[in-house]
């Protein structure tokens, strides 16, 4: 199997698949793509079978009943990175905000340094031109208010272009994870760092994407708020106020 898999969480994304598995199976790794599709009705789904039939052995699909959370796919996902035995595991978005030409970077500095590598919009070299003033303010301040709150040390903490090390995800107590939406996105760095795993940042340029229409709700921003109270509560008291409420064993 491929050194490398590549997990793309797919809802709606008929126009983007067809382009974006080609260009990540051409790039010059030992690469798979695993697509995790929730049930969408556009027929993404239906595409992503029809390029594991082109691409055998190297794109594998993930079918579920719907709309179940970005979360929830990822952990799908990384079931399956397991257990085809991956020595790394990369996410990514499919309407290539996420620009595959940044993936041999990002594996390069995986193999030769970090644990987990994000393909950050905030570090030298990085940016989002395609973000409007009031965008760019919004991200740039859940950023902030998230390492703040949390001491992340990540300047892109709410990025979803990430690279894995095989040993960080065996590692992490992956079913135990509250969040199912973006927030998944901020608890996995939280518990990355928390474990004492090595994070590094490469630089990308976020372009917006031109097909299809985002799926960030304003339910999602409000969860990730929640999720940074909550973690930041863990972080300072050693326990998650999920289960303050709960009768402690007898």
């Amino acid at each position: 199997m491929a050194d490398t898999l590549v997990i793309v969480p797919t809802y709606n994304e008929r126009e983007n698949i067809p382009r974006l598995i080609p260009m990540l199976l051409e790039l010059p790794l030992d690469l798979g793509v695993i697509v995790v599709d929730d049930n969408s009705p556009d027929g993404t789904g239906e595409l992503a079978d029809a390029l594991a039939e082109e691409y055998p052995g190297r794109v594998s699909v993930v079918h579920r009943a719907g709309k179940l959370g970005l979360g929830t796919a990822y952990l799908a996902g990384f079931r399956l990175a397991l257990e085809q035995g991956a020595a790394r595991v990369m996410t990514m978005d499919a309407d290539f905000s996420h620009h595959p030409r940044y993936i041999p970077a990002m594996v390069r500095a995986s193999v030769e340094r970090y644990d987990l590598v994000i393909g950050s919009r905030y570090v030298p070299g990085g940016g989002t031109p395609d973000f409007p003033l009031r965008r760019r303010v919004l991200s740039r301040g859940a950023n902030t208010f998230a390492r703040f709150l949390l001491g992340l040390k990540a300047r892109d903490a709410t990025a979803g272009f990430r690279c894995y090390r095989r040993h960080v995800l065996e590692a992490l107590p992956l079913d135990s994870i509250f969040s199912s939406g973006y927030s998944f996105l901020i608890e996995m760095l939280f518990l990355v760092q928390q474990a004492g795993f090595s994070v590094g940042e490469v630089p990308i340029v976020f372009e917006d994407r031109k097909r299809g229409r985002s799926k960030i709700s304003q339910q999602e921003i409000t969860k990730a708020l929640y999720t940074v109270f909550r973690l930041s509560w863990r972080r300072m008291f050693g326990r998650d106020p999920r289960f303050l409420t709960k009768k402690a064993p007898t």
